[in-house]
């Protein structure tokens, strides 16, 4: 009788699945309770972070669906974690912005819907990553961190995910 090595780690769909939940919780909890609830409204990065945590999660979604080997996952993974990263990049972008001291906060720029409505797509997308006053302000914070400083720690963890599911040994599949 040959000894059956007991895996510990999560199956890759697992973790695909993981990923798509923690897109969804954090999509709720901007959207019903921040937003609905509190009636905080999102400034531009806010939004342009929402687009990016739904990116990871349909990604992480489709994957967990597709089942696919060992290199089907790390393609997943690797879209996954770009994904977290441009919205971890986003996220830093704003932090910044909010630790700016106050003479150094850019003006506050038009609603994104104006934006949208009457200017350019790349001069609208260039000015929402710019952000501006709007996005300086710190509306709410848990345990003395601002909401962007809040998702940035949520996108570090989904890349370390990633770039875990990226690397990981799968076990041979027949």
């Amino acid at each position: 009788m040959h000894a059956q090595s007991v895996s510990h780690t999560p199956s890759a769909k697992l973790v695909f699945i993981g990923l798509a939940l923690l897109a969804v919780i954090s999509m709720l909890f901007a959207r019903l309770y921040l937003q609905a609830f509190l009636g905080l409204e999102a400034c531009p990065l806010c939004m342009t972070q929402r687009v990016f945590v739904i990116a990871w999660g349909l990604i992480a979604l489709i994957a967990a669906l597709h089942s696919p080997h060992s290199w089907g996952n790390r393609v997943y993974a690797l879209l996954c974690g770009l994904a977290a990263w441009a919205g971890a990049a986003v996220a830093a972008r704003h932090v910044w912005l909010q630790h700016l001291p106050e003479d150094q906060v850019p003006a506050c720029g038009p609603s994104l819907d104006y934006m949208l409505e009457n200017l350019p797509f790349e001069d609208t997308l260039s000015i929402v990553f710019a952000g501006d006053g709007n996005c300086a302000n710190v509306s709410w914070s848990l345990l003395g961190f601002s909401i962007p400083e809040q998702t940035l720690a949520v996108f570090c963890v989904t890349i370390l995910i990633c770039l875990w599911q990226t690397v990981r040994r799968y076990p041979d599949q027949h």
